[in-house]
């Protein structure tokens, strides 16, 4: 028997009713394709990093992404590979695992000589207590290099971005006071090429130099001086509890720069940007903001009353929301795994023009019953484009977005959201909605 659709909306949230992520519920409780666990956001941020090794402790089942990478991943696969296991048997989850570590620690370091190694413990380790903490304080003492503890228990995250958070966070660990120069550290980026962007065009025109990349590429020493930057430039919400140790620890400020939608917070945090560094904002930014606003001026009357389901995508996922609906954009079910107090004057201002569903996101196995439901022009995120036409709905792609910061954010997504809407009516002409 099928999923009933209505019922699958009807036992959904509405944003009016949340108040923290523990009030997003999950649209079913059988997930597919479910998410990545904390362990793979750990991987994905040490393999930004040169000259570090990611030594993953537990059962031989959770070390399957430490041999997968090994063997598949260009950062940490071949001879000189970056990732290594402790596998963990019945004896060290019954007696504690700190001997087995310690034995195997040896080894590790004859054979890689890292400069840094993240030491990631995984669920049974989180389950059976043993404190990694002082085991990596005491190997760091015993080697002479930073050993740094990261936590990956998957039963208290809802997927992998808590991994690439934490360990960001611990780098904060291995940085030491600098004479502050003219430069600024990007904290969060993880995919695209920050020198095609907006924001490292602008900073380039004011003469700034780039300091610390984390974790998109950099070496463990770019960690080590980070403190010399003058601003930290934070890109990602995994980045901000790094960002708030460095302002606490060394005076460091940060401006948090997402890949903002709204014209007005771009504009908004450039100035920030440009106060905290002492310098004159870039005279060409003014016009950036313009033609943004003429931008969503020239295209507002063809989104009017446009539907739409959020998925997965690279923006800031209820900035983004509130910008749509400001342009009179139907959001009817808001997909996300996070939600902080950041989003809440977001999520407010939404209120004011409708009232969404929210849900967790990676289910979208059932969402087919939902659309038969709701009837969206669009979705935005990842879908199978295919399934989505025969539906009569278009799927709007983000993917490029990764590798912006700035006004180009805001031009990028009309151009596709537009796109999408045409395509959309066509799908329903063709099948008589």
């Amino acid at each position: 028997m099928a999923m009933d659709g209505k019922e699958l909306v009807e036992k959904l949230a509405k944003l009016s009713q949340v108040q923290s992520i523990k009030d997003i519920p999950q649209l079913t409780h059988a997930l597919f394709p479910g998410t990545h666990c904390p362990l793979m956001g750990a991987a994905m941020a040490v393999g930004g990093i040169k000259d570090s090794l990611i030594v993953v402790v537990g059962t031989d089942e959770c070390t399957y992404y430490t041999k997968s990478m090994t063997i598949h991943s260009e950062k940490f696969g071949g001879i000189d590979g970056r990732c290594v296991s402790v596998v963990l048997d019945d004896h060290d989850v019954t007696f504690g695992s700190a001997e087995k570590v310690q034995e195997a620690f040896k080894e590790i370091i004859e054979e890689y000589r890292p400069q840094c190694v993240f030491l990631v413990t995984t669920c049974v380790i989180e389950i059976i207590g043993d404190d990694f903490d002082a085991i990596s304080e005491g190997l760091s003492e015993l080697y002479g290099i930073p050993v740094l503890p990261v936590h990956t228990e998957h039963f208290k995250c809802e997927d992998h971005l808590p991994g690439l958070e934490r360990t960001i966070t611990v780098c904060a660990e291995m940085m030491k006071p600098c004479d502050c120069e003219n430069s600024v550290n990007l904290l969060g980026q993880r995919m695209g090429d920050f020198a095609t962007t907006e924001l490292y065009a602008m900073l380039q025109k004011a003469g700034v130099k780039i300091g610390l990349q984390l974790p998109c590429g950099c070496s463990v020493d770019d960690i080590k001086n980070a403190a010399a930057a003058k601003v930290n430039i934070v890109v990602n919400d995994i980045a901000l509890p790094l960002a708030q140790k460095m302002q606490e620890k060394f005076g460091t400020p940060y401006v948090y720069f997402n890949k903002f939608v709204i014209p007005e917070k771009i504009y908004e945090v450039y100035k920030n940007l440009f106060r905290y560094l002492e310098l004159k904002l870039p005279g060409e930014l003014e016009g950036l903001y313009q033609n943004a606003r003429e931008e969503i001026e020239k295209n507002k009357g063809e989104l009017e009353g446009i539907t739409y389901i959020y998925g997965n995508t690279s923006y800031a996922v209820f900035e983004m929301n509130c910008f749509l609906s400001s342009l009179g954009m139907v959001p009817q079910v808001i997909q996300t795994n996070r939600y902080a107090e950041t989003d809440a004057p977001y999520a407010k201002e939404i209120l004011r023009y409708t009232d969404p569903y929210v849900c967790k996101a990676a289910n979208i196995a059932p969402l087919q019953y939902v659309y038969d439901v709701l009837s969206p022009y669009l979705y935005l995120g990842h879908e199978f484009g295919n399934r989505l036409r025969q539906k009569g709905i278009a799927i709007v792609n983000s993917d490029r977005a990764s590798g912006m910061l700035g006004f180009e954010v805001t031009g990028y997504l009309l151009q596709q959201l537009v796109k999408s809407v045409r395509e959309a009516k066509e799908y329903r002409k063709e099948l008589g909605l």
